[in-house]
């Protein structure tokens, strides 16, 4: 019987482990009266379909759509949505980054994890005015457009990217079960008097 116990006492504590491992995978900090965020154990362009086909000299959009509630997980406070353009110059070997959506911005000479910490740099966000001790919920999720459905395979990508209308339709619906996507991760509840008084992590 003591060794049954023993099993459900170490099954327990794996189970929680990993649900603080998934816990980590989205960080949310205040800074600057911004909220801004960091994937912790996420790298979307450390393998798979989409760097198999950056190191073939093919640009690949990454859709990113962050999400904000509050008060509820009903309630959405705020929610941005971009694609990111990115590109991997083979005598460099190094990434070059496009944010689509105005403003419109790019770095280039950028290591992988450089160029997937400034794309999810570019979705901080400021917040309406609220209450400090309101419960908030952050919901992140990215799609590459790596399918024959994609862009990539329609026609050219084009100067402007895919439009917003267009960007809030791809995660209005499940990703393609051939599509390479990361999340949603989750992270909350929170308050902004939560963050202002915990450290900054994930930087």
């Amino acid at each position: 019987m003591s060794a049954i116990k023993f099993w459900w006492v170490v099954v327990a504590f794996l189970s929680g482990f990993a649900l603080a491992m998934m816990a980590e995978e989205l960080i949310v900090n205040w800074r600057n009266d911004r909220l801004e965020f960091s994937l912790s154990h996420v790298h979307f362009l450390s393998g798979g379909k989409p760097l198999e086909m950056l190191h073939n000299a093919a640009p690949v959009p990454f859709d990113f759509q962050m999400t904000v509630y509050s008060g509820s997980r009903n309630h959405v406070l705020r929610q941005i949505t971009d694609q990111f353009v990115v590109s991997y110059a083979l005598w460099e070997e190094d990434f070059k980054v496009v944010k689509m959506q105005s403003p419109r911005r790019e770095r280039e000479h950028l290591s992988a994890q450089e160029a997937e910490k400034w794309c999810v740099d570019q979705m901080a966000m400021d917040l309406p005015r609220l209450a400090p001790e309101t419960p908030l919920w952050a919901r992140f999720e990215i799609r590459a457009e790596d399918g024959k459905e994609g862009p990539l395979f329609g026609g050219s990508i084009g100067d402007s990217g895919l439009s917003l209308t267009s960007l809030i339709e791809v995660f209005s619906r499940p990703a393609r079960a051939a599509q390479s996507h990361w999340g949603p991760y989750e992270a909350g509840p929170f308050t902004l008097e939560d963050l202002k008084r915990s450290p900054r992590r994930g930087s």
